[in-house]
């Protein structure tokens, strides 16, 4: 795709210009290589030169037409019309010949065509106009104006007409009937990826009630079940539902349909669980340290759930009933390109002096903790402290795009 955008000949309009080009411009130089000879009576460099123009221009069509290189014909189109252009320049009054606006039409024609090309173009005639003038400054005696003084008038309209002609008959038109299709084409794509966004925002907001379908299930099998044992279990699986129902609930409520800011989405998962899970005190506190950051929806929900698993824990069995107590939930970014680390704690009870997570094989929160980290491409740690409970994820997002201004960078300051 690179390729084609750099270069101009690759579609069909971009050879109808091509063959137009050389068409027009061939007939017009030999109507004005018979001008010059009669009635203006221009003889020598000049009209033979429009002539070898127009048979070259011919010639290099013919060449095209046989090996199919548009490229290359393009090149010698350009090569061809520079040349010609000059020594006509030189031969007709050097740097006061009317025929030196061709140079401008080239110019322009070499836009047309592809950026790159105008470019090159453009320094190319910039050089020539300026090597004219030296020469032209020079005086070198084998330079010969080959119009007469009664005809440079005569030559001036013929010259004018015909570079007007060439930048809005031919090239002014292509231009403008490209503009007019890159504006509908445009304004296609726009009413399709309009399209394409309501519909995947219809899709976040089916999920979404198809998960708060789910959880209303969920909690009416709680109430219909007299098993104590099975009621924290339902708690459970209803909050990793509704962790995932909000992600879809934001994204399809927000002009972004697949990054979420992730401080929102952590403020407002932490107000859900602090009313979800019973807690008599009410006295614990979130506190959240997250940077405006947008995190793809791959990477979103798999954290989330690892903030419901983690933040859950801390709210069941991380304080005493009665006590007062604090969460923090800190984001920061690592050292590798992409990376994050999260840091959940708090400042409850604590494990116990001989448990470890690592060998707490009938905890189904604490694998899922795992196995999400790993799912995020990262690893999870339970951080020495000494009070309370703390891990440390470190993982990746690979749908990241550019630090947003203001954002927290590598190695700031944060708790540890």
């Amino acid at each position: 795709m690179q390729r084609s955008e750099n270069i101009l000949y690759k579609t069909g309009d971009q050879t109808i210009l091509l063959f137009r080009f050389v068409y027009i411009s061939s007939i017009l130089t030999a109507v004005l290589g018979l001008l010059c000879i009669y009635p203006l009576g221009i003889y020598g460099v000049v009209p033979m030169t429009f002539f070898a123009y127009g048979i070259g221009n011919l010639l290099n069509l013919a060449r095209f037409k046989k090996d199919g290189n548009l490229k290359w014909a393009a090149i010698r189109t350009a090569i061809i019309s520079l040349i010609g252009t000059c020594i006509v320049i030189l031969f007709s009054g050097g740097i006061n010949s009317p025929f030196i606006f061709i140079l401008g039409v080239i110019v322009l024609g070499g836009y047309a065509g592809a950026r790159i090309f105008g470019r090159v173009y453009l320094f190319a005639v910039v050089g020539l106009i300026v090597l004219i003038f030296l020469i032209d400054e020079a005086n070198l005696t084998f330079i010969i104006d080959n119009v007469p003084p009664a005809s440079k008038p005569h030559f001036s309209v013929l010259s004018i007409l015909f570079a007007v002609y060439l930048t809005g008959g031919v090239f002014g038109k292509n231009i403008l009937k490209a503009h007019r299709a890159m504006t509908k084409s445009k304004t296609e794509l726009e009413k399709r990826i309009a399209e394409k966004e309501m519909l995947l925002r219809e899709v976040h907001h089916r999920v979404k009630n198809n998960l708060q379908t789910v959880s209303s299930l969920l909690s009416l099998q709680r109430k219909n079940t007299t098993n104590g044992k099975i009621n924290p279990l339902i708690d459970s699986s209803r909050n990793r539902v509704n962790s995932m129902a909000i992600i879809h609930e934001m994204l399809y409520m927000r002009n972004d349909l697949s990054r979420i800011s992730f401080r929102s989405y952590v403020q407002e998962l932490t107000e859900y669980l602090m009313k979800s899970v019973e807690h008599q005190n009410g006295g614990i506190h979130v506190n959240i340290d997250i940077p405006d950051v947008k995190l793809g929806i791959d990477t979103a929900i798999p954290l989330g759930l690892l903030i419901n698993e983690v933040v859950t824990n801390s709210l069941k069995y991380g304080f005493a009933e009665g006590s007062e107590g604090r969460i923090d939930i800190q984001l920061s970014y690592g050292d590798a390109e992409n990376s994050y680390v999260l840091t959940i704690g708090d400042n409850g009870i604590g494990f116990l002096e001989d448990e470890e997570v690592n060998k707490a094989p009938d905890s189904l929160g604490l694998k899922l903790i795992h196995n999400l980290a790993r799912q995020l491409r990262g690893s999870v740690e339970r951080v020495p402290c000494a009070k309370g409970t703390r891990y440390r994820v470190a993982f990746q997002d690979f749908e990241r795009r550019a630090h947003p201004d203001g954002s927290l960078r590598p190695g700031e300051a944060g708790w540890h």
